[in-house]
C-alpha cells in the first residue's frame, strides 16, 4: 500500500459494535479500527454491507466515517468508506462527506434498487466521480443483481471513472479477463474464499472480512499469497477455509461477529432485520473458530 494507491492492501470492511439498548457504541468502534490497524491491517473500509450501513440513520453514517478517520489516522492507516447508496446523488453526498472527513478513497455499488444496465450504470459512476475521490468499485452481483463484468469494468476505468475493483463475484477466472482489458486497474480481492486464488492471479489487494477476528493469520495467509509463497499459503488456507467462506454466505455478519466473540473481540449482536445464527449454523461457526483458534492462528 502506498499513499497514491490507498486502496491496495489489506483493508478490514469493519464490523460495527452496537450498545445493548441498540445505538452504535463509537467508543468501541474507535478501538477496533485502531486494534486492527496496528494488528495486520493497512486501513478499514467502514459502512460496508458487513458493517451494517443500510441500518443505520444518517447521522449514525456520516459518524462511523468520522470515527473510523480519527482512529486510523492516528496510527498511520488509511479508511476507504463504503458510499452506497439508492440514487446517485446520495452516493455524491456521501462521497464528499468521506473526504471531508479525510478518507483516502470510497468504495461504490452499482446502482442496485432495480437492476440496472450498462448506460445507468456507467452514469452512476459518472455522477460520483464528480466529487473528485478515488473509486474503487464494487461488484457483488448477488446481493445487487448488477454485474460489473470486465467489459464493463475496463470502460469505466477507461474513462477515468474507477481506480479499482473489489471484486465478490467469485469466479477467480476474471481476474485474467480484467488484467487483459484493463491492465492498470487494480483487481482487490473482494471473497474471503478466494483470496489465495486471487492473490496468485495478480490481486493488488483485500478487503477482506475475517481480519475481524483473526487480524494477524489473516495478515501473514495474504503475505504468503501475494508472495507467492505456496508452501506456507496452501496449508494456512485449508485450515482457515472453513472460516473464510462464512464471508460468502447470507449470514456472513452474524458469522463474523461470532468468531469475534469467540476470539476475545466484541463482535456483538446485529441490528434488525438480521437475526441471530440458527442453532445448527452457530454450532458450525464456533466449530470453525474454535478449530483455528486451537491451531494458533490469531
Amino acid at each position: 500500500m502506498t499513499t497514491t494507491t490507498p486502496w491496495r492492501g489489506i483493508l478490514t470492511a469493519t464490523a460495527l459494535p452496537f450498545a445493548p439498548d441498540g445505538s452504535v457504541d463509537f467508543d468501541r468502534y474507535a478501538d477496533h479500527v485502531t486494534w486492527l490497524c496496528t494488528h495486520g491491517s493497512d486501513g478499514v473500509v467502514c459502512n460496508g454491507s458487513l458493517g451494517e450501513y443500510q441500518t443505520l440513520t444518517d447521522d449514525e453514517r456520516a459518524r462511523v466515517v468520522t470515527t473510523a478517520v480519527a482512529a486510523a489516522d492516528a496510527v498511520g492507516g488509511v479508511v476507504v468508506p463504503g458510499v452506497a447508496a439508492y440514487g446517485s446523488g446520495e452516493s455524491r453526498r456521501w462521497t464528499e462527506q468521506a473526504g471531508e472527513a479525510g478518507a483516502a478513497a470510497v468504495m461504490l455499488l452499482p446502482p442496485n434498487a432495480y437492476r440496472a444496465d450498462e448506460r445507468i450504470v456507467a452514469d452512476h459512476y459518472r455522477e460520483v466521480a464528480k466529487a473528485g475521490m478515488s473509486i474503487v468499485a464494487y461488484n457483488n452481483p448477488y446481493d445487487t443483481k448488477v454485474d460489473l463484468t470486465p467489459t464493463m469494468l475496463a470502460a469505466l476505468h477507461a474513462e477515468g471513472l474507477i481506480v479499482a475493483v473489489k471484486e465478490f463475484s467469485g469466479d477467480v477466472r476474471r481476474a485474467y479477463e480484467i488484467a487483459e482489458l484493463a491492465p492498470d486497474l487494480d483487481l482487490i480481492i473482494g471473497a474471503d474464499d478466494v483470496v489465495f486464488e486471487l492473490a496468485l492471479a495478480g490481486a493488488k489487494g483485500w478487503i477482506a472480512g475475517y481480519p475481524n477476528a483473526l487480524p494477524e493469520a489473516s495478515r501473514a495467509l495474504y503475505d504468503a499469497a501475494m508472495t507467492g509463497d505456496v508452501a506456507t499459503a496452501v496449508p494456512m488456507y485449508r485450515d482457515l477455509h472453513p472460516l473464510l467462506r462464512w464471508d460468502s454466505k447470507t449470514e456472513f455478519v452474524q458469522a463474523i461477529k461470532l468468531s469475534m466473540d469467540i476470539a476475545g473481540r466484541f463482535g456483538g449482536p446485529c441490528r434488525p432485520p438480521r437475526l441471530p445464527l440458527l442453532p445448527e449454523t452457530e454450532a458450525a461457526v464456533r466449530t470453525a473458530t474454535e478449530a483455528a483458534l486451537a491451531k494458533g492462528y490469531r
